[in-house]
């Protein structure tokens, strides 16, 4: 059929068949009653270590290593089965095994695994749960009952699945390091029990890194207030002061823009990735299908109350952030316009004054063109005074007195004419550098 296929059609995508595998390359666990779960979810940035660290438990228990590109490996280990999956920035570690009997949480699946391996798991340790996956005998309708196996905290829980299972936890780190999650079957197929597990997991698993952003949020927040108050002040200061301040009030909010900017730049990841993170919380408690218990907070009702102010402060410290950064910017093109505004006028007040020197260059030019003709002049009419005199006392009938009178007035328009003209032409000479 494939061979068939791939004759009559067309040329495909090159990653055609990565992508629709993309869809399936995370699929639910199939899970029965009674089961035992131990979940970590790490913040990590080695894939090649995580592999690397999954290839020992392989080589320890003789399965096969997963693929050197792999985001996901399931491998059943006989005591226990691991399941890990790489995300875009943490990895998680699902071990599960059948339960042995016993209270809940007393003996937890991780304490299958090799001493040592959990430790020296490449990463830092976000989340740690365990869960218990049991059929429903009653149980789940006596709370004094369950609570016990949550030190007495007050629980958070409901029906799930449309009433097909029940579940319960605390949202508490206990003594161990580990939280607690019990869920109740009543009458869930593998595959759903699987899911309905799954998304409890990554309900925790996404609260708890959506929460990475509100302690930066906190930090983000002071530092915001303290750059409102001096972008406040100098925005006074730019109506009170004169323009000779104006360059250092532009220096000061370029450096607050810089400020704000580096702020932007070092948070607006962690933001976006807790708006993500919550979403995917919302998303997955939908998925539940939640049907209440009475007197028990469901875990839509705490999220909404414990988890919503949080990421609205995470969401309101980013909004303030671009807004922040636009008054920035707006105060920074006002106050650059009105420093244009300035400069335009220094530099027609400039204009006007080399307007007045040229002028004055003009008439000082022509004062000296008319005493340069008068001074030529002189000279030349000089000339014709000596040359007359020649003539006179060669015998010739020429006073020189008369012939220098004469003279004047065609050698100054002569000299008036060449001056005008050797003028003009060194203006019509282009400039040479």
């Amino acid at each position: 059929m494939a061979s068939d296929a791939a004759g009559i059609l067309p040329l495909e995508h090159p990653q055609r068949f990565v992508l629709n595998d993309e869809v399936h390359a995370r699929p639910y666990q199939t899970l029965e009653a009674p089961q035992r779960i131990s979940y970590l979810a790490l913040l990590t940035q080695s894939a090649e270590q995580e592999h690397a660290h999954m290839s020992v438990l392989c080589r320890r228990f003789s399965r096969d290593e997963p693929l050197k590109a792999a985001s996901n490996f399931y491998v059943d280990c006989g005591p226990f089965r691991l399941r890990w999956e790489r995300h875009g920035e943490f990895s998680s570690y699902t071990v599960s095994v059948t339960h042995s009997g016993g209270e809940p949480f007393a003996n937890p699946a991780i304490n299958k695994l090799p001493p040592g391996w959990v430790s020296e798991l490449p990463g830092t340790l976000v989340v740690a749960a365990h869960a218990e996956l049991l059929a429903d005998s009653g149980m789940s309708a006596e709370i004094d009952r369950i609570s016990c196996h949550f030190g007495g905290n007050a629980l958070v829980g409901a029906q799930v699945a449309d009433g097909a299972g029940a579940a319960f936890t605390d949202f508490r780190i206990h003594d161990d390091g580990f939280s607690r999650l019990l869920l109740f079957d009543r009458g869930m197929s593998p595959r759903r029990a699987g899911r309905v597990l799954q998304r409890l997991l990554e309900i925790e698993t996404y609260r708890m890194f959506a929460l990475l952003a509100f302690p930066l949020a906190r930090e983000v927040g002071a530092k915001l207030s303290a750059a409102e108050a001096d972008l406040a002040a100098i925005t006074e200061l730019m109506l009170r002061q004169d323009s000779a301040d104006e360059p250092a009030l532009l220096d000061r909010l370029t450096r607050l823009a810089a400020d704000v900017e580096s702020t932007v730049a070092s948070s607006s990841y962690r933001f976006g990735a807790a708006r993500a993170y919550y979403g995917l919380v919302r998303q997955r408690i939908a998925e539940l299908r939640e049907v209440r218990i009475p007197d028990m907070q469901t875990i839509d009702e705490f999220m909404q109350r414990r988890l919503a102010p949080a990421m609205n402060t995470c969401e309101s410290a980013a909004r303030r952030q671009a807004e922040l950064s636009e008054r920035v910017a707006r105060a920074i093109d006002l106050l650059r316009t009105r420093v244009d505004i300035v400069r335009e006028m220094q530099n027609q007040d400039l204009l006007a004054s080399m307007n007045r020197r040229a002028r004055l260059q003009l008439r000082l030019q022509e004062t000296v063109e008319g005493l340069s003709v008068a001074a030529v002049t002189y000279y030349l009419v000089g000339l014709v005074g000596y040359a007359a005199k020649a003539f006179k006392s060669a015998g010739y009938a020429l006073e020189p007195d008369i012939a220098m009178g004469v003279a004047i007035p065609f050698v100054a328009l002569l000299a008036a004419f060449g001056i005008r003209y050797v003028r003009r032409s060194l203006a019509r000479k282009p400039m040479q550098n």
